[in-house]
């Protein structure tokens, strides 16, 4: 048991330790763009104050709320500097809400505002910021929140119970993983809402709706079609989403207005398919897939093996 508290000690005593030093190293990166873009740009009246605040949400806040904590984690105090911060954990999620239009406005600015340009890139080659740009620097407090995630578990497993700042800790632990987990759903959705947009764009006229709410983006490919009479074999690019599988072609290249994009040849219903590999068992080269839906079976091929089982897990996984 004694062997076993040393243990715990020793690991406990590392991740305070690290997490002190990144909290230093974040503290340093935040305290760039407070002090050299938030504070001098209110001062000079560049940005409108609304534009400002759009574009740097609570990041003042977020600075004074880690500058707190690394204060307490310097004098060892874990338990109120765990509790002091834990309240501030809101600041994280108004910060990943706001972080998306924060982007938009930022690239608006850059666009339309010649003195902000200017400014920003004269901050930028200043010797603090090692060749960052702001763009680097705004998404720091999310990818913090993860690591605080990290941080606070490992001290948690290696505290025992009957210490003092177990409960609090616990607390902190809690309301860390409640955000973190909040902010990477944000995070995933708005990506697959990229993706739903981008394959939207990429198909030929507005026939074919893929930005439908509750869908989500899988994978894209191109895959052979065996027809299923004696004609030779059709290369198509196909995408999965959770609800639906989309077959297209390539439109002719010298269409004067869609030579780069994908026409759209068939939408098939994913609860109504019964996926079969027909070979691709074995080491051999390639396989092919049988997609079976009530008015049309599809057979679809790849000279690659891996390709094919990628395939098949992906769209079982689907229909599951």
């Amino acid at each position: 048991v004694e062997e076993q508290r040393v243990r715990w000690e020793r690991k406990r005593s590392q991740s305070a330790k690290e997490l002190l030093e990144t909290e230093h190293k974040y503290l340093e990166q935040l305290d760039l763009v407070v002090t050299f873009f938030v504070t001098i740009l209110k001062a000079k009246g560049t940005l409108k104050p609304g534009v400002l605040d759009t574009i740097f949400g609570p990041l003042e806040s977020i600075y004074s709320a880690s500058h707190v904590l690394s204060l307490h984690l310097e004098k060892g105090n874990l338990g109120p500097g765990l509790e002091n911060f834990s309240q501030n954990l809101e600041l994280y999620g108004h910060y990943a809400e706001n972080l998306e239009q924060a982007n938009k406005t930022l690239k608006e600015q850059l666009r339309k505002n010649k003195s902000f340009r200017r400014f920003k890139k004269l901050q930028e080659t200043r010797p603090q910021f090692q060749g960052q740009k702001l763009e680097d620097l705004l998404p720091l407090p999310l990818q913090r929140l993860h690591q605080y995630n990290h941080f606070l578990r490992d001290l948690l497993e290696n505290t025992s119970p009957d210490r003092a700042e177990y409960q609090k800790l616990e607390k902190a632990v809690k309301s860390v993983s409640e955000v973190s987990r909040w902010v990477q759903d944000r995070v995933r959705k708005r990506e697959n809402s990229l993706q739903l947009l981008r394959v939207q764009k990429l198909l030929k006229g507005q026939k074919t709706q893929v930005l439908t709410p509750g869908r989500w983006y899988i994978r894209e490919g191109w895959l052979l079609v065996v027809p299923s009479k004696g004609e030779e074999l059709k290369r198509r690019m196909f995408f999965l989403f959770s609800d639906i599988f989309i077959a297209t072609k390539p439109c002719h290249p010298l269409h004067p207005l869609n030579s780069n994009k994908l026409a759209c040849q068939a939408v098939y219903p994913l609860h109504q398919c019964v996926v079969d590999k027909v070979f691709g068992h074995t080491q051999s080269q390639g396989g092919l897939l049988s997609l079976s839906f009530p008015h049309k079976t599809l057979l679809l091929m790849s000279s690659e093996q891996q390709d094919i089982n990628d395939w098949y897990r992906s769209i079982t996984a689907a229909v599951r």
